[in-house]
């Protein structure tokens, strides 16, 4: 089991929490929609959940992603990875269309490994709404009023649900 301080990131430093490359969890299972219909959003806003499942850093807690500079010290994706996402969902890298992204983001825990990676559309609802829920999830879980796990199935199953339902609007 990975111990981490918060303490110990509480300055603007770029090293990561882990002292070895964090084990990854990877997150499969019926809680997450599967076709257009299990949607509250348009299929173009999810990926494909046979390539992109989702992926945890293993044993990552809420103290870890609560840290100032967690997100930061953790990434880790190639060019050459970047890539091979596109590769893999068959479309070519055009700017401004898509961002390779992290289903389950950073700040809730998510891996770098290719099963949480995927071209997030910019087209609404897309990149932009989805970074929205990724940080009120954040602070949901940062202040104590949801699980780390919660917010992580709750990205998984339909981030589009949590967007609609984001208090004080979108």
């Amino acid at each position: 089991m990975l111990l981490f301080a918060a303490a110990a990131c509480s300055s603007n430093t770029t090293t990561s929490p882990f002292s070895t490359a964090p084990a990854v969890t990877p997150l499969v299972g019926s809680a997450v929609a599967t076709t257009p219909a299990d949607h509250a959003g348009p299929p173009g806003a999810y990926p494909n959940p046979a390539l992109t499942p989702g992926a945890v850093f293993a044993d990552v807690t809420a103290a870890q992603v609560c840290a100032p500079g967690y997100s930061k010290g953790v990434r880790d994706v190639s060019s050459a990875e970047k890539a091979e996402v596109y590769r893999r969902y068959g479309i070519r890298d055009t700017p401004g269309a898509h961002e390779v992204d992290h289903f389950v983001p950073l700040e809730l825990g998510g891996s770098n490994e290719l099963q949480n990676l995927w071209p997030e559309p910019y087209t609404p609802p897309g990149a932009h709404e989805k970074d929205r829920v990724e940080d009120y999830l954040h602070r949901e879980v940062c202040a104590g009023r949801m699980s780390l796990a919660e917010a992580q199935q709750r990205i998984r199953s339909d981030w589009y649900a949590v967007y609609q339902q984001i208090p004080g609007g979108r």
